[in-house]
């Protein structure tokens, strides 16, 4: 069983809604758990945040999903300037700092979170979690055939 699907979207804050809504059906209707669905949306809603934030070429970002059987993969890709992202600790900052939370979220609701930048083509954050599919849903189902 396999799910893919990609959207190509203006950089506007707005769109960051239609990227949550149209993860939230998908999983929704392919039988993922609740929390799971929610750790997804909410970790992929920083990396779309992170591009509209920071990207500074882009017209247009990319949100590209492909599920396999128990886990997903989400690509949120730009073709800004880049940035140093081995740089990134993932930490989380001074607890009065009003930025800077994004990545330690994507890495403690995500089981691997990668990043590749480079003033050339752009950014990628790749997050893939293993899937929690729900007793009885249309995935477990057909999965057991």
């Amino acid at each position: 069983m396999h799910l893919h699907f990609a959207v190509c979207l203006p950089r506007d804050g707005e769109t960051v809604a239609l990227v949550r809504s149209a993860l939230t059906d998908a999983f929704t209707l392919f039988g993922v758990t609740q929390d799971c669905v929610d750790d997804i949306r909410l970790a992929v809603s920083e990396a779309c945040t992170n591009v509209i934030t920071h990207a500074e070429r882009d017209d247009e970002y990319e949100v590209e999903v492909h599920v396999d059987r128990y886990a997903c993969t989400v690509d949120v890709r730009d073709s800004g300037t880049g940035f140093d992202a081995a740089a990134l600790s993932g930490d989380m900052p001074d607890p009065l700092s009003s930025r800077g939370r994004g990545v330690a979220i994507m890495r403690a609701l995500m089981d691997s979170v990668d990043m590749t930048s480079s003033p050339e083509t752009g950014t990628v954050v790749r997050l893939s979690r293993n899937l929690t599919l729900l007793d009885g849903g249309v995935a477990a189902r057909l999965m057991a055939r």
